[in-house]
């Protein structure tokens, strides 16, 4: 039946209305969700429902019962992992795409779509300093463009000794080794078991988390065959960049594939100021990272760059009689990542740097930068913390003396949600990791998280224990 635009109005109203409540309430919002999913699920969950629901109202129980199990990943306040707000214009870009409904898969279908990717895809190879000419997928997130840029490098380096993995398959193929730093993000291990390597060849890292690059040499030297080097952008704990320029010429001298895994550190190539991290990465043979991150754009927002166009379509791309595809020049949007159906999730990505501009996109990440410098001076200044890592791009380590106590002023940031920091272990100590990546922070939400750690600190006591004025979880 013929549906009206006026079906849509009454729910896309109430949606705004709602969105719009939260937004505002961001500022002043504990960035801790005050329920636990169980919760939810009761409310959610029963019985299904023999009859429907008026839209609007569906959207209202939807508002008002979801709000509680909600974490403020978009407030200035939230420090945890490695996650970013949303722009304004990738939010409403993001919205645009819904309503477009736009299976982006091939550029005959889909032009527009298709086409504001390539241009998305071309800005971002400018901004980033990369090939001029490589191919631009858009992922689900940076797991997935790790993935999607190794299977290239595995078809490519199968390729180079005589393997058609496509038509052969792993069984029977030729060794084809992986070596990683002993920092690297478990996403890699994640990918490589993806794509049938296994566990990959582990190469020492210095105390901030960078890869060795005469360790790497020697590790190459110690064995034969083709090979992949993956190398790492943003350490997940210190931020510490690989030495590029030394690593990948290492790895190019034994006909390696290198890639580099560069989820939020990939975006210091924008900045002057913060190039000198990445030097070289633009030697690399395939790149991985996440516009949700650093960049600041709605999920889902994985990017992978592949200089080798024929080895990426290769190991990624489909070919069916009832698609009509290109044979040449950009190649559709299908051949870059490993989805035929899917959201023009590139759309937002172009709206953010349209919005931006090549000046908004550096005093961005410049900013995130200066914000995490900030707050590991002030912090280090505060008897009892100790920051643990070089802060040069966006992430701090911090311990609070024993484990024990460094376990408990967690506990205490985490429950007392003014901000949201998250726990980790790092070179045999349990840790708070900050990581400054959202783009509204500002010095009023560095003034709240310092007072939070000394909160914590004045809670939990020489003992490492909670005292009884200590909120709770």
């Amino acid at each position: 039946m013929w549906v009206d635009s006026g079906d849509y109005e009454q729910a896309l109203e109430r949606a705004w209305e709602h969105t719009r409540e939260w937004l505002r309430a961001l500022p002043g919002r504990p960035v801790r969700p005050s329920t636990a999913a169980e919760d939810i699920t009761a409310v959610f969950g029963g019985p299904f429902p023999a009859t429907g629901l008026d839209p609007a109202a569906v959207i209202d129980f939807l508002a008002e019962h979801a709000e509680p199990g909600l974490m403020a990943m978009q407030s200035g306040r939230f420090f945890g992992w490695v996650i970013g707000g949303t722009v304004p214009a990738g939010m409403a870009a993001d919205w645009m795409v819904s309503a477009w409904d736009q299976n982006s898969g091939l550029r005959f279908a889909t032009p527009a779509t298709a086409g504001i990717e390539e241009a998305a895809g071309r800005w971002l190879l400018e901004l980033l300093r990369l090939p001029v000419g490589s191919d631009v997928g858009f992922a689900t997130g940076a797991s997935m463009a790790n993935f999607t840029a190794l299977a290239a490098a595995r078809w490519r380096q199968l390729a180079s000794v005589g393997w058609d993995v496509n038509a052969a398959g792993l069984q029977g193929a030729p060794k084809l080794r992986v070596l990683v730093g002993a920092e690297r993000h478990e996403s890699l291990d994640m990918a490589l078991r993806f794509l049938g390597f296994g566990a990959p060849e582990v190469v020492e890292a210095d105390k901030q988390g960078s890869i060795d690059p005469a360790a790497l040499r020697a590790a190459l030297e110690a064995g034969s065959g083709p090979a992949i080097v993956c190398l790492q952008a943003g350490n997940l704990h210190s931020g510490a960049f690989d030495p590029f320029l030394e690593a990948i010429p290492a790895a190019k001298d034994h006909g390696a594939w290198v890639h580099v895994d560069g989820a939020f550190g990939l975006w210091a190539a924008a900045v002057p100021a913060l190039r000198h991290l990445v030097e070289g990465v633009e030697l690399a043979d395939s790149w991985g990272t996440d516009a949700h991150k650093t960049l600041n754009v709605p999920y889902d927002a994985g990017i992978v760059v592949v200089r080798d166009v024929a080895a990426l379509r290769s190991a990624i791309g489909m070919h069916a009689e009832y698609l009509m595809q290109d044979d040449h020049g950009p190649g559709d949007p299908m051949e870059k990542v490993p989805e035929l159906s899917r959201r023009a999730r590139g759309v937002p990505v172009w709206a953010a740097l349209r919005s931006l501009g090549g000046d908004g996109v550096r005093e961005l990440v410049a900013g995130r930068a200066e914000c995490a410098a900030e707050l590991a001076r002030r912090l280090a200044e505060v008897p009892g913390v100790e920051v643990l890592n070089d802060v040069m791009f966006t992430q701090l380590s911090l311990a609070f003396g024993s484990d024990e106590r460094t376990r408990a002023v967690t506990d205490f940031i985490m429950a007392d949600g003014r901000v949201w920091m998250s726990g980790s272990r790092w070179q045999g100590r349990d840790i708070l990791r900050v990581s400054v990546t959202n783009w509204s922070t500002d010095s009023a939400d560095l003034d709240i998280a310092v007072q939070a750690v000394k909160d914590a600190l004045e809670a939990t006591g020489q003992a490492g224990r909670l005292d009884d004025s200590a909120p709770r979880s």
